[in-house]
């Protein structure tokens, strides 16, 4: 496991940071897609409300239930490309349809036009014909964020709720206050407190980082639906899916924190040289399953 780990922070490493946005996103794509998706996996590219989105179906999965997915990019980058691969399999673990959709990011368009799109995504899923608790939602890093930010609007217009929430990497406090910021600083290689601010910065655009609509931390979480979040020991943002975990109890939802020892933020990204990161996507395939069954 540390060999692989190690193998990985090397490809991190092997480029200086990009600075421009333009830089950044490309970077992402190039080092989140540097494995291609699992053969066999049928990708459909579709358009909703203008917006660019792709289906997913592995073969004898089933295409009744479906699992809505936000990127991670820290609402500034990340795209269907960067994790094709990531959705295609929790799709085929879980034995259901995907849908990832490619929501506008910032600066161009800061909060709320992610959210608007996230919505936009949930409606067209309903007008599809899907019940909602066919449908479970996930994310990782932003797109976790995304997640329980569109969940708890549901929740607040009376709507029915999806069946499951999956995150990966949770960042839900942009108010940047998670203790592991500093102590997981020299072995987080991804993400960084400078990093995550310049991100919220451009994601904000002058709005209030304590505010619930972008920090879902602080929102009320009362009556969601069950939650897994999966995040590594490595991370910066540890303190956050912990603090989340508990938040969520709290509230009295159901909700199960998976503690991966060694992974980096997202790892699932490299499921095709991190076996850990092929079995934390299994382990959340089953547990979808479970959490759609029930």
């Amino acid at each position: 496991m540390t060999d692989e780990i190690d193998a990985l922070k090397a490809i991190f490493a092997a480029k200086p940071r990009p600075t421009t946005w333009s830089e950044r996103r490309d970077r992402m794509d190039e080092i989140c897609a540097i494995d291609p998706p699992t053969p066999g996996i049928a990708f459909t590219p579709i358009t909703i409300d203008g917006m660019t989105a792709e289906w997913s179906l592995a073969p004898e999965s089933d295409a009744s239930s479906v699992l809505l997915y936000f990127h991670g990019g820290g609402y500034c980058a990340g795209s269907i490309v960067s994790h094709r691969s990531l959705v295609g399999n929790i799709g085929q673990h879980a034995g259901l349809r995907t849908l990832a959709i490619e929501y506008r990011l910032a600066p161009e368009h800061p909060y709320p036009a992610a959210l608007q799109d996230a919505l936009s995504a949930w409606r067209f899923l309903r007008a599809e014909g899907y019940p909602a608790q066919s449908i479970a939602v996930g994310g990782d890093s932003a797109g976790a964020n995304l997640t329980l930010a569109l969940i708890v609007a549901l929740r607040d217009m009376g709507e029915n709720l999806p069946a499951a929430v999956w995150l990966v990497s949770p960042w839900v406090d942009l108010q940047m206050t998670g203790a592991t910021l500093a102590s997981k600083a020299e072995t987080d290689p991804l993400i960084s407190r400078d990093y995550l601010t310049g991100l919220a910065t451009a994601y904000l655009a002058g709005h209030d980082p304590g505010d619930p609509a972008v920090s879902p931390l602080y929102a009320d979480l009362a009556r969601l639906p069950p939650v897994l979040i999966q995040v590594g020991s490595s991370e910066t943002l540890l303190d956050d899916a912990v603090r989340l975990a508990g938040a969520l109890g709290a509230a009295e939802v159901r909700a199960t924190l998976e503690v991966w020892p060694l992974m980096v933020h997202a790892w699932m990204l490299w499921s095709a040289r991190l076996a850990e990161g092929k079995a934390a996507s299994k382990r959340a395939g089953a547990w979808l399953r479970e959490a759609l069954d029930r």
